[in-house]
């Protein structure tokens, strides 16, 4: 009896720890959605009708819209090459030797360890340094941003894709090699439709990343007229509070990111249903 009593109570708790996670996770979330559709100025105020103003407010402000677009192909871009870069310092790590394997990996997860604040002011006085000093001719703003979000995502690629390298037949590379295929050809048809998944993986975590970043985009891209969706939001908290209109745009934000993930596992499970049953 006192057994099974236990087991209730421990699993009571199990469920009462987990619920109160779920909520703090997803209820902020939740408020977010339901206030898109209400006019009040803020959320927790009286709800009022439910209306599409804000996502009408949303389509008129054109400096938030500016800002969206920065942060979408900031994150595209800087994703997409921190992939491509990720994935094949992951590859040439994997099959260094071990001892060097050992150094050059500690070596790339720096700024993952790193305090985000000390990385954000390095590359911003490497800015200065390039600009002023050395006079190189790109433009400080967009395509610097672009650089430092490339560099600090790409370690986090390289985390999704080495454990998914490590699983694979060490002898693949080789035995593409032996049949008469080059280095960069055997880790084009060999390799890479092997690390699709974690190469995928990697590309939305890196975009998160980036999308979700604002110490390194606030400092480095002081003096430039370049806004993203977090600087945008910090200077309306500064001037005036959080603009009513973000709420739209966060709604808009989280469907299109959930959607893509119950599609992308939606899809991921059929692929392995179908290995099974091969």
């Amino acid at each position: 009896m006192n057994e099974k009593v236990s087991k209730r109570l421990s699993l009571g708790v199990k469920w009462a720890i987990l619920i109160v996670v779920l909520a703090a996770t997803y209820l902020p979330l939740i408020m977010i959605v339901i206030y898109s559709f209400s006019g009040a100025q803020s959320v927790g105020e009286e709800y009022g009708e439910f209306t599409f103003a804000l996502y009408q407010k949303l389509l008129q402000n054109q400096k938030l819209l500016d800002a969206t677009k920065n942060t979408l192909l900031i994150g595209l871009i800087s994703a997409a090459l921190a992939t491509v870069l990720g994935t094949t310092a992951a590859v040439g790590i994997h099959y260094m030797r071990k001892k060097t394997r050992a150094v050059v990996d500690a070596a790339s997860q720096i700024t993952v360890v790193n305090a985000e604040i000390v990385t954000a002011m390095g590359f911003f006085l490497l800015m200065i340094f390039l600009r002023d000093t050395v006079r190189i001719p790109i433009n400080f703003g967009f395509w610097w941003l672009i650089i430092t979000h490339t560099v600090i995502t790409t370690p986090y690629v390289i985390l999704t894709v080495s454990p998914r390298l490590k699983q694979l037949n060490p002898n693949l590379l080789e035995a593409s090699m032996d049949l008469g295929a080059g280095p960069f050809r055997s880790l084009i048809t060999v390799m890479i439709p092997q690390l699709a998944g974690a190469m995928i993986s990697g590309f939305a975590l890196a975009f998160t990343l980036s999308l979700d970043d604002f110490v390194v985009t606030n400092i480095n891209s002081f003096g430039a007229n370049v806004d993203t969706i977090s600087t945008y939001v910090y200077a309306g908290i500064r001037k005036r509070g959080i603009p009513s209109e973000i709420r739209a745009l966060s709604t808009i934000l989280f469907v299109v990111v959930l959607t893509v993930l119950i599609v992308y596992n939606v899809v991921k499970n059929q692929k392995l249903k179908k290995q099974k049953q091969k």
